[in-house]
């Protein structure tokens, strides 16, 4: 697994500020250990108050689906293109 990003670790000291426990906020940062997908999980936490550690774990699932969307299609891209 990669390091993680700045805002990765950014995303690990605002989970950890809004109490969630060091083990869980290390679980999704270590997912979530890119810019593109640590500013989508910091952009939902700053949208809603206090989230459940459920409700977190599922959109982390969800960026984390998004970004193999993603990935996929520029690949695709890539062949189409060759």
């Amino acid at each position: 697994m990669k390091p993680k990003s700045d805002l990765s670790r950014q995303l690990y000291e605002l989970m950890l500020q809004r109490g969630y426990e060091e083990n869980f906020c290390d679980i999704v940062t270590k997912n979530l250990n890119t810019d593109f997908t640590a500013s989508r999980m910091i952009g939902y936490l700053y949208h809603y108050d206090h989230p459940p550690v459920e409700e977190i774990a599922d959109e982390m699932i969800s960026i984390l689906s998004d970004r193999n969307r993603i990935m996929q299609k520029k690949e695709l891209e890539e062949t189409n293109a060759r």
